[in-house]
């Protein structure tokens, strides 16, 4: 007999799927629905009619661009999976799921970093390593919860004054980036914990390196 909980989560990860079945869109209560580790090359606008979705995974597959009815998923709030996929972008209408606090889009073709994820001011955790972005905006400011940025092998050679405004972050992750500069207003995140700066070959050393590591936080370089 099928449970409550049976129907809240739906795991197709892993079953060769070229496109998702009609009947998941009819899954109306779904909680939880997994599509990773498929051979998806995209996502119907129908995603939008699964409301109550806390947490979809849609990783490994094919995917090169996303429905704008993503932004309908308003209850998505633990997890949205989109890493490993083909993705040169993310739609707009992402900003509107208020509640969402763990993102990954690691693992794409992302050049340009979306402006509408500096508006999820619930994000706690999120992860773009592996993709071409070059710059950050200023409006990352606006991510006040954010406590860990992960940012490895891109093509970064700064980063914006404004990530001094991050007051929650935890952990900076800049592995494997061109970087030329970093602002001093990294110095001054009250409860960095960690700053990876591991293969990058192209930064000096900073003054402020000593006053960071006098606090407690661990630079790995």
């Amino acid at each position: 007999m099928m449970t409550i909980a049976d129907n809240a989560v739906l795991d197709l990860r892993k079953k060769n799927l070229r496109k998702v079945p009609d009947w998941v869109w009819e899954r109306i209560t779904l909680e939880t629905l997994i599509l990773a580790e498929n051979e998806l090359e995209e996502i119907s606008e129908q995603i939008g009619q699964l409301k109550r979705l806390r947490t979809l995974d849609l990783g490994h597959n094919r995917l090169t661009n996303l429905p704008e009815s993503l932004g309908e998923l308003k209850e998505l709030s633990d997890f949205l999976y989109l890493h490993d996929n083909k993705l040169t972008h993310i739609p707009s209408s992402i900003q509107r799921l208020q509640l969402l606090r763990y993102l990954n889009i690691s693992e794409n073709s992302i050049s340009t970093f979306p402006e509408s994820i500096c508006n999820l001011s619930n994000l706690v955790e999120l992860r773009a390593t592996d993709n071409q972005l070059t710059t950050l905006p200023e409006s990352l400011a606006r991510l006040p919860r954010l406590r860990e940025l992960h940012l490895r092998n891109n093509r970064l050679t700064t980063l914006p004054t404004a990530i001094g405004e991050l007051s929650e972050l935890r952990q900076l992750d800049l592995r494997a980036n061109p970087l030329r500069s970093l602002p001093s207003a990294i110095a001054a995140l009250p409860k960095l914990e960690k700053l990876d700066l591991r293969w990058v070959n192209s930064l000096p050393e900073l003054n402020w390196f000593e006053s960071l590591e006098s606090r407690g936080c661990v630079i790995y370089r």
